[in-house]
């Protein structure tokens, strides 16, 4: 009888296993220990060409559906550690999916009997978050340009305007229509910065409003737009936050977090594995985000000039120069400051130190 009620339950079990993978709208595969692919989701079906005459097909056989070469090896690695996997990967058709594997335990074995593969397209959110970063540049880079280097010309018109009006024959009508072009072009000038910086962005500025943020889902975001960098230069991102809710502006927090995580990846030789860590911490008046890595580091020469304008420590790696420069101009107007913590080719860690508002504690 106890055996009877054994299959019942067994059968009730895999009733409720079909239905769940009948109906469910995510992409998902069950593969068993011996790496044989078991059951499969519709929706995994239509995004990896799959056929019902792939099930009880060996996994390895029917790999290049889902356009990923280390899947196999993920699969054992979580069968081996009965640890569950994260990552973003993008497949050899240039899409980009969360990728979770779990490991299927056979609770009264103690064993891991197979996995759970689950599959979440982030193509559309990768590429809205590299828009994202690129339009956030462009417009900080743009206030900056008309903020600094359309107020120069200014003040040289002005100085020239000064020796016009040290002009002896101030009466001459040559001489009063000279002054009085100029300084119209004076007027127009500061009307246009003004149009620019006040009018056309106030209502940009209105919405670019401060709000709690959460730390983690802005690393996330970091993380993801990222992803092709990280996965190329095999870098592992950890995390040690203390702190995990800050209020700041949105945008600049990720962009100023984008621009230090890049750096610490690119600045990292091919030649030794790749870690970063991201902390967060009170320190005083302020909430400081740590961005460390074991790059190839900077001299004190250097340290004194990485945040200017187009100022870059070595030719070799990829960059405009104005990545460090932005995050330094979104610090200190915030009433912030930087620290930075560097010897050659020992890595380098910069600080983010953020006045203290409304924050929560891990």
């Amino acid at each position: 009888m106890k055996k009877k009620e054994q299959i019942i339950e067994l059968i009730q079990l895999n009733e409720d296993l079909e239905n769940y993978f009948s109906n469910t709208i995510i992409p998902q595969l069950f593969v068993d220990a011996d790496l044989i692919l078991r059951k499969f989701t519709p929706p995994a079906m239509k995004q990896f060409d799959l056929k019902p005459e792939f099930i009880g097909m060996a996994i390895q056989d029917i790999k290049e559906n889902f356009r990923f070469p280390t899947l196999i090896h993920n699969i054992n690695s979580v069968i081996a550690t009965g640890k569950i996997l994260e990552k973003e990967i993008q497949t050899t058709d240039l899409k980009w999916f969360q990728m979770n594997i779990l490991p299927y335990h056979v609770r009264n074995e103690n064993r891991t009997n197979g996995v759970i593969i689950t599959f979440v397209d982030i193509t559309p959110r990768v590429k809205d978050l590299k828009e994202q970063e690129k339009l956030v540049l462009e417009h900080e880079l743009l206030l900056d340009t008309i903020a600094h280097d359309i107020k120069n010309p200014i003040v040289v018109i002005n100085l020239t305007m000064e020796l016009i009006k040290n002009f002896e024959d101030k009466n001459s009508d040559k001489f009063r229509t000279l002054l009085q072009n100029h300084e119209n072009s004076l007027i127009e000038i500061k009307k246009v910065i003004f149009d620019l910086t006040e009018s056309r962005w106030g209502e940009q500025r209105y919405h670019a409003a401060a709000e709690l943020i959460d730390l983690p889902n802005i690393i996330e975001d970091v993380r993801m737009s990222l992803a092709p960098q990280i996965i190329e230069s095999d870098v592992q991102i950890k995390q040690n936050l203390k702190v995990s809710e800050i209020t700041f502006v949105r945008r600049k927090l990720r962009s100023a977090l984008y621009n230090l995580i890049n750096n610490a990846i690119k600045y990292t030789p091919v030649s030794r594995s790749s870690a970063i860590l991201v902390s967060s911490y009170e320190e005083s008046d302020y909430v400081v985000i740590s961005v460390k890595d074991n790059g190839i580091g900077m001299t004190a020469e250097n340290q004194k000039t990485i945040f200017e304008k187009f100022k870059r420590i070595s030719k070799s790696v990829e960059g405009s120069g104005v990545g460090l420069y932005l995050v330094n101009t979104i610090v200190t107007q915030a009433g912030g400051k930087i620290e930075i913590h560097s010897e050659p080719d020992k890595g380098t860690e910069i600080k983010v130190m953020l006045k203290k508002n409304e924050i929560v504690k891990i």
